[in-house]
């Protein structure tokens, strides 16, 4: 059975989408830690099934070139989201992990195969670095939900995590409530120290608190349309009281 902390359930990223955009992010980065970089004359994206299909409105596409380009989800500013797609789309180049720059055309380096799919889960998507020498590296991956990514492969290592009070079932969680006389806050709190010290999950926990309510301030005064380009009204900014 799985074992995963609260840290894995509650993540701070970029929307619309954990499986969709979150996700295909994270494998972006993945990949580019997997290849060799400096070596890169240039790269391209196969979406596969759902990937594929409804990417777009998802940011799919955005995703995987903030993940190659050397972004991450949790510290790149909202402000720099769009200017940065652009400069992509007009210059055509990426900057590799952060460093090396190569070209790069998203009408072109992206791929979106509506018909197929992979056999492993609906949201597939290959990488492929082309080295300088006419070598290259192709990497496939599963976006499975929730942003958490597996290799094609791969042996899911949280698995095997052992916690001091295992909880599959609501009634387990009752019961080492009533054995510990601890509330299910307590419970969880010992289980995140397998992962975490104590002054990392508050701190942890204090910065997930504070993006949730600079989230909600900014949805509640700004106006315009939501972005992902389905033009939805903002309403949140100009409800009545």
């Amino acid at each position: 059975m799985e074992r995963i902390s609260v840290f894995d359930i509650f993540k701070i990223g970029i929307g619309p989408s954990s499986s969709h955009t979150m996700g295909p992010w994270r494998a972006a980065q993945r990949f580019v830690q997997e290849i060799e970089p400096d070596r890169v004359a240039s790269v391209q994206v196969e979406l596969f099934g759902s990937l594929a299909k409804t990417g777009k409105g998802h940011g799919t596409d955005i995703a995987v070139q903030f993940g190659l380009n050397g972004d991450d989800p949790v510290t790149i500013p909202v402000e720099a989201i769009d200017p940065t797609i652009r400069q992509i789309a007009l210059e055509k180049k990426i900057r590799l992990g952060g460093k090396k720059e190569i070209a790069f055309d998203p009408d072109r380096d992206i791929i979106f195969h509506m018909d197929q799919a992979l056999p492993y889960h609906a949201n597939g998507l290959t990488f492929r670095a082309f080295y300088q020498n006419g070598e290259g590296a192709g990497f496939t991956y599963y976006s499975v939900g929730g942003g958490f990514v597996v290799k094609e492969g791969e042996e899911d290592a949280s698995a095997h995590t052992v916690l001091p009070f295992p909880i599959d079932l609501g009634e387990e969680l009752r019961r080492w409530c009533s054995e510990e006389t601890q509330s299910i806050s307590e419970i969880v709190f010992r289980n995140e120290l397998t992962w975490r010290s104590a002054d990392q999950v508050r701190g942890d926990l204090m910065n997930i608190w504070s993006v949730m309510k600079h989230c909600i301030y900014k949805g509640c005064h700004t106006d315009g349309v939501l972005p992902g380009g389905l033009d939805v009204a903002r309403r949140a900014g100009s409800a009545e009281p």
